[in-house]
């Protein structure tokens, strides 16, 4: 505690850093921060992570007046500890696709060689379907391409449970807890249900069972830390931002970074045969189903690179072109797609012709192209039977006012901008604060100001862009 005020400390170790975040526990209002780079690449020694937290407590000028502190961080990865707490071998990202295959061969084991039967079989008994992504997949490459690895593991953690589990004093294996709304990403347990599945965990590691967390309440207090701050479960990335911006029932959030993303606040659990949407839970006891792209914000980056031209330019040269391009499409799957699944597709642009041949015409196709994409993502969620009232629009690219002021068109539903933040920092502290307190729900913190944009539906725009997706096929 600081001068009479209680503080805690929200954590995110997300795939390119760790950012730090100290706010009042009763206000909520920011009083320091800090940030440390994480290393690149797609498998990195989860002692890196530890690193990074250290350095950016340190750069938020230290935690020793924290009361509580809680973690979120980047979903899917895996990390194996063996039998003394020690680190097999480095954790796998949930970018990492090696496992690709092994998410296909899961599907047609489950479904004793039918795809389709497999599908349903997963999303059945864990409200999704495997893909690379999930640590039930990395868990099968491990098996098959690293055996010894495999027998040597004892348990087998997230990120962010790994990182709350290193700050606690007491590190027996027995001590490991997560929360279901990163548990619910590990395609071995159900949202639906609240229970692990341990036989398709046993499954992916071919016939070996490993420990698994203990799934803590959502303001459960799950250790202490050595300074003896209170520990809370802590969550997945996705769940602590909407934590971290007060996301209600009826609420998508839009984030627009490296990957797009599109989750939704619900109170029913989604089971998406299709594999489209994952059934996802939330931080608070809610569900939150998700849709991810690969393709979100380097799309702008690649059609800037194009035009030589810088992000602001960028946007002033697509509020200048008509709605829809005057017919030109920008299909943006740049870096292959998962949603939808084509890992091989390239992008494509369709309906060139000598007016459309212009930088403005570009720039705002590629925008268009970009916001269609995460449309497809909420109609998606909309057709598993999820209300959705209004967005909340985050990430680098809802910095973009071509991006702000199409979006509510493209996506025909007010769309509400706030202010550029560490949201997914802000939703762990608050889960913090809601852990200190033992309350029944988390602590009612002012929120940030929001930008409302609205626009008439630009159904044309929508129509044109799924006419030529469906010609393309991404490729």
């Amino acid at each position: 505690m600081t001068a009479g005020r209680t503080l805690v400390a929200g954590v995110d170790t997300s795939t390119q850093a760790c950012k730090v975040v100290v706010r009042d526990a009763a206000s909520g209002e920011l009083v320091r921060s800090g940030r440390a780079p994480h290393p690149p690449g797609t498998e990195v020694d989860p002692k890196a992570w530890e690193a990074a937290f250290e350095a950016a407590a340190e750069a938020a000028g230290g935690l020793d007046d924290v009361a509580a502190l809680a973690v979120g961080g980047q979903q899917h990865g895996m990390v194996c500890l063996d039998e003394d707490g020690e680190v097999v071998r480095d954790a796998l990202l949930w970018n990492d696709v090696r496992s690709a295959g092994a998410a296909a061969e899961l599907i047609h084991e489950l479904g004793d060689g039918d795809e389709a039967a497999g599908r349903q079989a997963w999303a059945d008994a864990v409200g999704l379907v495997p893909v690379a992504s999930f640590t039930a997949t990395k868990l099968r490459w491990l098996a098959d391409a690293e055996p010894a690895n495999a027998d040597r593991t004892a348990a087998v953690c997230l990120p962010h449970d790994w990182l709350t589990w290193r700050l606690s004093a007491d590190r027996g294996l027995a001590t490991l807890a997560t929360d279901r709304g990163d548990a619910s990403g590990t395609a071995y347990w159900s949202a639906r249900t609240g229970e692990y599945r341990l036989d398709l965990l046993e499954r992916a590691m071919r016939g070996r069972r490993p420990r698994v967390p203990r799934v803590a309440d959502p303001a459960e207090q799950v250790g202490v830390a050595a300074g003896g701050a209170v520990l809370g479960p802590g969550t997945g990335d996705n769940a602590a931002a909407a934590l971290g911006l007060a996301a209600r029932p009826g609420d998508v959030v839009v984030s627009i970074g490296t990957s797009g993303v599109v989750s939704a606040v619900t109170t029913t659990a989604v089971a998406d045969v299709t594999g489209t949407v994952a059934g996802f839970a939330d931080a608070t006891g809610n569900h939150l189903p998700l849709v991810a792209t690969l393709n979100a914000a380097r799309v702008l980056d690649a059609a800037a690179a194009m035009l030589g031209v810088d992000h602001a330019t960028l946007s002033d040269l697509a509020l200048a072109a008509p709605s829809g391009a005057d017919g030109l499409v920008l299909v943006p799957y740049l870096e292959g797609e998962r949603t939808p699944n084509l890992p091989h597709a390239t992008g494509a642009v369709h309906g060139l012709t000598l007016r459309t041949a212009t930088p403005a015409h570009l720039a705002r196709a590629a925008v268009e192209g970009l916001l269609c994409g995460l449309a497809d993502g909420i109609e998606a969620v909309v057709a598993q039977g999820v209300a959705v009232e209004r967005v909340l629009l985050v990430g680098g690219a809802a910095r973009s006012p071509a991006v702000q002021q199409l979006a509510p068109g493209i996506f025909g539903r007010p769309v509400l901008v706030p202010p550029p933040g560490e949201y997914v920092a802000d939703g762990a502290a608050r889960q913090a604060a809601w852990t200190l307190s033992g309350a029944g729900a988390p602590p009612e913190w002012a929120q940030p100001g929001l930008q409302r944009f609205e626009a008439e539906p630009a159904t044309a725009v929508r129509e044109r862009y799924a006419e030529v997706r469906g010609m393309t096929d991404g490729h």
